[in-house]
């Protein structure tokens, strides 16, 4: 694969000729197209946020590694939660059940790392109304999972809110909120499972859900290198006793790396460029993830033009 036409070909943004089919919703990282009222066409980009922004540049083939990773996630939990995938026809394209969003990220906690460290660090021990153990070290497992909400944010920063909040504010009724968090216990439990076999550790991830015909339904993506954390469990007890780095297949390093350079999500900090080596280094991470997670080789697809994918895809879906 040649680097530098990889870079030249990342998918930043996608539309649509058809005339049947409106200006699509542009998340951070997905542009979501209604195609009917009952079916989404996603289209995965290369985009890539932290810290809640898009960063300038995009990574080669993060969205077709997200889009067929999710895929082989959804379909390891599929006898848990109904999701909402239909197809997936294209590498960058999933086909969806046009569902009713719930306006809350559930997070599942297995160690004490990346902003639950950041938390401990600072001095408090508890995070979203969860207590945290004293005497803890980072990327130490807790002694169960924990559950650590999210509201979804359109714009700024998502805000931890805790399960009591969720509930007194009306956000969920409760009912629906008993069934989400032992669901999604039950999620982490399954993707735990699935990663040891593969040799990695899943630390933590998030979930969203959504109601289609009023059934709970898995949607947006799962375990993925985005919405969740891998270290690699081999040497990961060696390195705790040691106080070293966990070796990790996330978007930490990325997190790591623009607060090296003076980035966090700040008002009045300047979102730096992410230099070419480092956009192809981040790609490969997301390969790796994918091969050592699905033990499958990641093939790349040069995408020429997605805008006429897009209408070929489309056309009988409108």
């Amino acid at each position: 694969m040649n680097q530098q036409e990889a870079l030249r070909h990342c998918i930043t943004t996608s539309n649509t000729n058809l005339e049947s089919i409106d200006e699509p919703y542009r998340g951070k990282v997905r542009d979501v197209y209604t195609l009917n009222k009952d079916t989404l066409g996603i289209v995965v980009t290369d985009r890539i946020s932290a810290f809640d922004h898009i960063m300038k540049q995009a990574i080669p083939f993060k969205g077709q590694i997200l889009n067929q990773l999710s895929a082989f996630s959804f379909d390891k939990v599929s006898d848990i939660v109904a999701n909402h995938i239909i197809d997936v026809p294209h590498p960058n394209v999933t086909i969806a059940k046009k569902c009713e969003p719930l306006p809350i990220e559930v997070v599942i906690r297995g160690y004490l790392t990346g902003h639950a460290w950041r938390v401990y660090r600072s001095g408090a021990r508890e995070i979203c109304g969860v207590r945290m153990p004293d005497g803890m070290i980072e990327h130490q497992k807790f002694p169960e999972p924990i559950l650590t909400p999210a509201t979804k944010a359109m714009e700024g920063h998502d805000e931890d809110i805790s399960e009591d909040e969720i509930l007194n504010q009306g956000i969920i009724d409760e009912t629906l909120w008993d069934k989400i968090r032992s669901v999604a216990f039950r999620l982490f439990e399954r993707g735990t499972n699935v990663a040891a076999k593969q040799g990695l550790i899943l630390v933590d991830t998030k979930y969203e859900f959504g109601l289609y015909n009023g059934e709970l339904t898995l949607i947006d993506e799962v375990h993925t290198s985005d919405s969740s954390r891998y270290f690699y469990s081999e040497g990961y007890e060696e390195r705790q006793k040691k106080r070293e780095p966990q070796r990790q297949l996330s978007k930490e390093f990325l997190r790591e790396w623009l607060m090296e350079h003076d980035f966090q999500g700040l008002e009045g900090q300047n979102l730096p460029n992410l230099p070419d080596q480092f956009r192809w280094s981040i790609y490969q991470r997301y390969s790796e993830l994918f091969e050592t997670l699905t033990g499958e080789e990641f093939e790349p697809v040069i995408i020429e033009n997605i805008n006429k994918d897009l209408d070929q895809v489309f056309r009988d879906l409108s």
